[in-house]
């Protein structure tokens, strides 16, 4: 599971197969049936929130190697020197989906960007998932492209606070190695809450939010606790307090593909009252998950039917 690099820098197995993986997609008739095609099931589910008249918004999060490839290996070439093609099927695929009518955020010049500005690392040395600054940066993107939205300005606002705080995580990588490794990593994290009478705490979940972040456990980390890291300073926290109000998350620990939707499906509101749907998950989920298969997520009403004969 875990790849040592250098510097104290642990990489998923799983995301050196994703970049080293061929094309992964096929747009003939016949790849309707294949679910390791992304392709059909992404386009069944932006037809259905069309249907319901929900925006999507597909976030896609770079994969650790592909911004920190100098980290995976002595000798390695420091971005923006990355050999092109390292990311190449990702992005051919993330326009094809723009030309099919999906809104697609791809972060991987925004983060090579910020890395050679030698910002903080932006993702976590010794865990699978992304680094506080990492989830700052992100939001304040995504935030960019939608908060001047008329539906998104006339939100009722909450206020809250933004607070750094220290932290000290055992990421998942450090703990799959043979033997454990047992010190932990060092990060400070941005805490978001909203003042109470034991002073701030982290923002609830919110099920009549007109915005779903949904995914994998990107949305979850530094946001849910326990395994997570710590709570309220997650994707949802910093998107909420950059938006002005609280997300309704609606992620999972497993694959932020198949899993997310059928999580979303149980739920059967038919999306009533929502305007957006964030869908955020690891690029490797691409080649890497547990499959793309199509949820129906959309209720048809049952017509009424006729005793009379």
């Amino acid at each position: 599971m875990t790849i040592p690099g250098v510097d104290g820098w642990l990489f998923l197995d799983k995301e050196l197969r994703h970049l080293s993986a061929p094309k992964f997609w096929s747009d003939l008739p016949e790849s309707e049936a294949d679910s390791n095609n992304p392709l059909p099931a992404i386009l069944d589910f932006k037809a259905q929130l069309d249907k319901a008249g929900v925006d999507l918004l597909l976030v896609p999060v770079p994969t650790k190697a592909a911004i920190y490839p100098d980290k995976l290996m002595a000798g390695n070439p420091v971005p923006p020197q990355v050999p092109a093609d390292l990311v190449k099927n990702d992005r051919d695929f993330y326009k094809l989906l723009e030309s099919r009518g999906v809104k697609v955020l791809d972060l991987t010049e925004t983060f090579l960007d910020a890395r050679n500005a030698e910002s903080p690392d932006l993702y976590c040395k010794t865990d699978t998932h992304w680094a506080p600054p990492g989830i700052q940066l992100a939001a304040k993107k995504i935030a960019g492209l939608i908060q001047v939205l008329p539906w998104v300005t006339a939100q009722t606002k909450v206020e809250t606070k933004a607070v750094d705080v220290p932290l000290e995580i055992h990421g998942d990588l450090a703990a799959s190695l043979i033997p454990p490794q047992t010190t932990t990593e060092p990060l400070t994290s941005r805490f978001i809450g909203r003042a109470a009478s034991a002073g701030l705490e982290p923002l609830p979940n919110s099920k009549s939010s007109p915005i779903i972040l949904l995914g994998d456990s990107h949305n979850l980390v530094f946001h849910s606790g326990g395994d997570m890291h710590s709570v309220g300073a997650g994707l949802a926290d910093q998107l909420s307090h950059q938006l002005g109000f609280p997300l309704d998350v609606v992620a999972v620990m497993g694959s932020g593909a198949t899993s997310a939707r059928r999580n979303l499906a149980r739920r059967k509101d038919n999306l009533v009252g929502r305007r957006l749907v964030i869908w955020c998950f690891t690029a490797r989920e691409f080649t890497q998950g547990q499959g793309w298969t199509k949820v129906p997520l959309i209720k048809e009403p049952t017509p009424a039917t006729s005793l009379a004969k």
